[in-house]
């Protein structure tokens, strides 16, 4: 029953400095400001809000330049790439056209080794004496039988003068077409030119005049932050002070002793509202504490007569034990010396049969025999 109220004193204790621990760590929190958190401000959150959604809608609004700005670069891209694909597919062709043209296959002077219908045009070797297929190389004429050598050769220097004439027209047109289509070629580059520097210019002043009213916005945003700011710093401070003059007017730094009075009972308190014991509360512990010394007092004279009553059991029991054992110490000791006497009686009456068994063996043994059996024996 006594180690039983030991504990539950010592229970009550630990809950008491507990209750005491969470009253110290309350008003370490209600009396620190900067800890303490009464409400949320509402306009505050609705600001930060408004705030971010004109901060996303700007951040698309710039995605969206920029994705249009990208547009407008691929768009002019393509058609530089697809300008530039036509003027090579047009002069391709016209370079075809010229070929096809002006430059047969027929008009060449190699034309009759590789024409394809050289033997369906091909004539007999001589038809006549003024056949003109009757050439040199077919022995058909001999020296001072071509009468038409001056005529031929004029018609021939005729017809080289005309197809070097013809083949320099058609140089000097090429070259004009190809002077008319870079011209062309140049004047159309530059106007793109133009225009991309005309609408680089328009995206610029665009990019600059957004830049001026983001610029005016985060100023106006700045200004109206700074003014919130001081605004609730200003209520922060009233509101302190508020607090401030309630706390001190209030019970709870007035040790008002029946805050703590519980709607429960008389017997019952409100742990966060109790400022304390009262002198009778205080005077019937410390008249129980004194009796739990005077009871402990007895407690320990009482086992300190046990201890000494086992103490005194203790010493007697060895004492005893002591004795028992030094009577058995002596008896082992006579014991074995009774063993030792009877041991050497023994071994002497041995020896004595063991030297009077030799003596009978040596005396029927000759004299050398005798004494080196003797001498084995002795080693």
């Amino acid at each position: 029953m006594e180690g039983l109220g030991v504990q539950r004193e010592l229970r009550e204790a630990a809950a008491l400095q507990r209750r005491r621990q969470r009253e110290v760590e309350r008003q370490r929190r209600i009396f620190n400001a900067r800890l303490r958190t009464i409400g949320i401000d509402k306009d505050a959150l609705d600001t930060q809000v408004k705030e971010r959604k004109i901060q996303e809608a700007a951040e698309k609004a710039r995605n969206e330049a920029f994705a249009n700005e990208m547009k407008q670069n691929d768009r002019i891209t393509c058609l530089l790439e697809e300008q530039q694909k036509n003027s090579i597919r047009n002069r391709n062709k016209d370079i075809s056209e010229f070929q096809k043209n002006f430059q047969k296959p027929e008009t060449r002077l190699e034309f009759d080794l590789s024409d394809p219908q050289a033997l369906k045009k091909d004539r007999p070797a001589r038809v006549s004496d003024n056949d003109p297929q009757c050439t040199v190389s077919g022995l058909q004429k001999f020296m001072g039988e071509d009468l038409n050598y001056n005529q031929r050769m004029k018609l021939q220097k005729e017809q080289f003068r005309e197809w070097s004439l013809q083949q320099q027209r058609d140089w000097k047109n090429a070259l004009a077409a190809q002077k008319y289509t870079d011209e062309l070629f140049d004047k159309r580059r530059i106007e793109i030119g133009q225009k991309m520097m005309e609408e680089q210019e328009k995206e610029d002043s665009n990019r600059r005049a957004a830049c001026a009213a983001t610029r005016d916005f985060n100023r106006n945003q700045a200004s109206e932050v700074a003014e919130r700011r001081k605004l609730e710093k200003r209520q922060k401070m009233k509101d302190d002070l508020e607090e401030i003059s309630n706390l001190i007017q209030g019970d709870l730094l007035s040790e008002n002793p029946e805050q703590a009075v519980s709607s429960f009972g008389p017997h019952r308190v409100v742990t966060d509202r109790w400022k304390g014991m009262t002198q009778d509360q205080l005077m019937a512990i410390r008249h129980s504490q004194q009796q739990q010394v005077l009871d402990k007092l007895k407690l320990k004279e009482e086992e300190c007569r046990r201890d000494a009553e086992w103490d005194r059991q203790r010493t007697g029991a060895a004492r005893a034990q002591l004795l028992l054992e030094r009577h058995h110490e002596r008896q082992s000791r006579e014991h074995r010396q009774a063993l030792d006497n009877i041991n050497t009686a023994l071994s002497q009456e041995q020896r004595s049969k063991n030297i009077y068994l030799k003596e009978e063996e040596y005396s029927n043994c000759p004299t050398e025999e005798y004494y080196m059996q003797f001498n084995t024996t002795s080693r």
